[in-house]
C-alpha cells in the first residue's frame, strides 16, 4: 500500500460519547481487550492515514495512537495494512439470507459490518394476512415468521445470532399493504393516519426512516402527498427518506424532482437508491441530474445517493411489465397473465413506449442484454444464466411471450439482470462527494441453499470491486476519501451515532486489509465466489474474520436509528 506520512494521534480529548468507566480504566491501566498494532489508520473522516495502534475495550474503541507498553488480551499485527472503520452497506437485501446463515460471509469477507435494509419493502410491520402471504411466497428456504413489527424482526436476528450489525428503513410499500392493500387507489385520511402511527412506533423502536421503491407495485400507487406524509412522521424522530425513484428512464429528471420535493416539504434528509439514468437514450441525463441535486443542496435540502459498481442491474421480470397487471399481488398478477386478452394487452404495452411506468426490458435495449439469474421451478433451472434472447430462441417465442411464460411457469417474478447503465456515468456518480455504496443484494455463502440459483455478482463483490477496480486501478478517488464513502458518510446520512469512525467511544467495527490485495472474483457466469484481500474484521470488538477466514463468531447487533427511545 502507499504509505502516508506518519503522525502521532492524540489520545486525549474524549467526547461525551466515549466517557465510559471501561474506557477510562483501560486508558489508565494500559490493559485492553484487543490492540491492533502498527497499521495505517484511516479514521473514516477522509483524513490521510497515519501509523499507529488501536485499543479496544468493551466493544468500543478506547484509544487511537501509539500505545507503547499497553497490552491487549488479543493482539493483532496490522503492520503494512490499512485499518479502517467497518463498511456500511446502505442497500442490503440480507433480510432472509441472515435467517438462513447469520455469518454474512459474502459481505463480511469484503469488510461490511452493517447491513441496512428496507428498500420499499421491510420485514415489518406485518398484519395477519401479510404474515400468511409471506409464508406462502417463500422460495427454497422456508422459515417461520415469528415477528410482527420491524423492530421485532431485527431483534429476532440479533437473538438468532448474526456476524454483522443490522438496521432498517420502514418500507413504504409495506405500510401501504398493511393499511391500503395492493391496489392502485388513494389512501384515505384514516388509512394514512394509521400508516403514520405505525411509522411513529417503528421510529421510536429504532427504524431509520422511510424507504420506497417507486417503480414497483404497490409502492408506485402512492402519490407524492402520501410519501410526504409518511416522511414527515419519520422526520419527527430524526428519520430520513430513501428511494428507488419513480422512473429511471424517460422521466428520470422528473422522478428526481419528486425526491427533492419530498425532502423540501418534509424537512428530512433524502437519498436516491442506486443512482442511474437507465437506458442508452437516457444516459445523457446524468449531468442534468447532478446539477439538480447540487442546486437542491444549495437550497438547504440534504440529498445524497448510493450506487453499486456494475453496469447491469438486477431485479425481476416484473420490472418489464406494466404496473396495472400487477395489482393485488403476485398470485393475481400471474392469474391475469393467463388470460389471453390481458396477455395481448400486456405484450402490446411492453413493446410500446411506456406511459406512467418504467420498462426495464426496453431500457436494456434488447433481449440479448437480459440475463435470467434464478428460478424456483426445478424444470426451469437449466435456463439459469442464459440471456432472454437465448431462451426465446430455444422456445421459438418472442421475448415478451417468453417473459410472460417464464413468470407463469415459475410462479415468481424470476430474478433477472439487465444491462442498462453507462460506465462513464457510474464513474461520474462515484466521483460525487455525496455518493456512498450499497450492494442491492443479499449477503450470501458459497454453500447450501444459496447455490440453488445464480445471483448478481454484486452480492459477493460490490465493495471489493469499488476499492480494487475503481479506487486502486482507475483512481476515481483517493483511498482516504474512499474509506469515508464506506463509513462516516453513510453513518452521518443515516443518523447513526457512534458508528463509521475510528475514534474513542465509537463502536469497534474495524477492518484490516492491504489495499493492493483487495479484489472481487464473482462474475455472472460464476457468481458464487468470495472476494479476497480482507485480513481481519471485528464487529463490536469481536473478531469475525481472522487471517481471511471466518471465525464463526456472531456478535452482530441491531443498530438503532435516531428516533430510538429506551423503554
Amino acid at each position: 500500500m502507499t504509505h502516508t506520512p506518519t503522525r502521532r494521534a492524540v489520545l486525549g480529548g474524549l467526547s461525551a460519547l466515549a466517557l465510559t468507566p471501561e474506557i477510562a480504566l483501560a486508558r489508565k491501566t494500559g490493559r485492553y481487550d484487543t490492540i491492533l498494532r502498527g497499521g495505517f489508520i484511516f479514521d473514516g473522516t477522509g483524513a490521510e492515514g497515519f501509523e499507529g495502534d488501536l485499543g479496544i475495550v468493551g466493544g468500543r474503541i478506547a484509544a487511537v495512537g501509539k500505545l507503547g507498553q499497553a497490552r491487549g488480551a488479543l493482539e493483532i499485527d496490522a503492520r503494512g495494512q490499512a485499518v479502517a472503520p467497518g463498511f456500511i452497506n446502505v442497500l442490503s437485501w440480507s433480510t432472509e439470507s441472515l435467517i438462513a446463515d447469520g455469518r454474512s460471509q459474502g459481505d463480511i469477507r469484503q469488510g461490511v459490518t452493517l447491513e441496512v435494509m428496507g428498500e420499499g419493502s421491510s420485514m415489518g410491520p406485518l398484519n395477519a394476512e401479510m404474515k400468511g402471504r409471506a409464508v406462502r411466497e417463500q422460495g427454497s428456504f422456508k422459515y417461520p415468521v415469528e415477528w410482527t413489527s420491524l423492530a421485532e424482526y431485527l431483534s429476532y436476528l440479533e437473538r438468532k445470532g448474526i456476524s454483522c450489525n443490522v438496521a432498517s428503513f420502514i418500507g413504504a410499500g409495506t405500510l401501504r399493504v398493511h393499511e391500503v392493500g395492493y391496489d392502485d387507489v388513494r389512501a384515505s385520511p384514516a388509512q394514512l393516519a394509521r400508516m403514520q402511527a405505525l411509522v411513529h412506533a417503528e421510529m421510536k423502536a429504532g427504524a431509520l426512516g422511510i424507504g420506497s421503491s417507486l417503480i414497483y407495485a404497490p409502492d408506485n400507487f402512492a402519490n407524492t402527498e402520501e410519501l410526504v406524509a409518511l416522511t414527515k412522521a419519520a422526520a419527527a424522530h430524526g428519520g430520513s427518506y430513501i428511494s428507488h425513484i419513480r422512473n429511471e428512464g424517460e422521466l428520470y429528471l422528473e422522478a428526481l424532482d419528486e425526491l427533492i420535493e419530498i425532502g423540501r416539504r418534509s424537512g428530512a434528509k433524502v437519498q436516491m437508491y442506486h443512482m442511474k439514468p437507465a437506458g442508452r437514450d437516457n444516459w445523457a441525463k446524468a449531468d442534468a441530474g447532478h446539477a439538480r441535486m447540487d442546486a437542491a443542496r444549495k437550497a438547504g435540502i440534504d440529498i445524497s445517493a448510493n450506487v453499486y459498481t456494475y453496469t447491469a442491474s438486477a431485479t425481476g421480470l416484473d420490472a418489464s411489465m406494466p404496473l396495472w397487471v400487477q395489482q393485488g399481488g403476485r398470485d393475481e398478477w400471474i392469474a391475469r397473465l393467463k388470460d389471453p386478452a390481458i396477455r395481448a394487452r400486456v405484450i402490446a404495452e411492453m413493446r410500446a413506449p411506456p406511459v406512467g411506468w418504467s420498462n426495464t426490458y426496453r431500457n436494456a435495449g434488447g433481449a440479448e442484454n437480459v440475463i435470467l439469474l434464478g428460478f424456483q421451478n426445478p424444470a426451469l433451472k437449466p435456463l439459469t444464466g442464459k440471456t432472454l434472447a437465448e431462451v426465446a430462441g430455444l422456445r421459438g417465442t418472442s421475448p415478451e411471450d417468453t417473459m410472460i411464460d417464464l413468470v407463469i411457469e415459475d410462479g415468481t417474478r424470476v430474478d433477472t439482470a439487465y444491462y442498462t447503465m453507462s460506465e462513464e456515468n457510474l464513474i461520474k456518480n462515484l466521483r460525487s462527494p455525496w455518493t456512498m455504496l450499497g450492494s442491492d443484494a443479499a449477503s450470501m455463502a458459497t454453500e447450501g441453499h444459496f447455490l440453488l440459483k445464480n445471483t448478481h455478482p454484486r452480492a459477493y463483490g460490490n465493495f471489493a470491486r469499488f476499492l480494487g477496480r475503481y479506487v486502486r486501478e482507475k483512481q476515481v478517488m483517493g483511498f482516504p476519501e474512499a474509506i469515508r464513502r464506506l463509513t462516516a458518510l453513510p453513518a452521518k446520512q443515516l443518523g447513526l451515532r457512534g458508528r463509521g469512525r475510528l475514534a474513542p467511544g465509537y463502536a469497534a467495527d474495524v477492518v484490516v486489509f492491504k489495499p493492493e490485495d483487495i479484489e472481487d472474483h464473482a462474475t455472472f457466469a460464476k457468481p458464487h465466489q468470495y472476494a479476497t484481500g480482507m485480513s481481519d474484521v471485528l464487529v463490536n470488538g469481536v473478531p469475525v474474520l481472522r487471517d481471511g477466514e471466518h471465525t464463526g463468531a456472531k456478535p452482530g447487533r441491531l443498530v438503532k436509528g435516531p428516533g430510538w427511545r429506551a423503554r
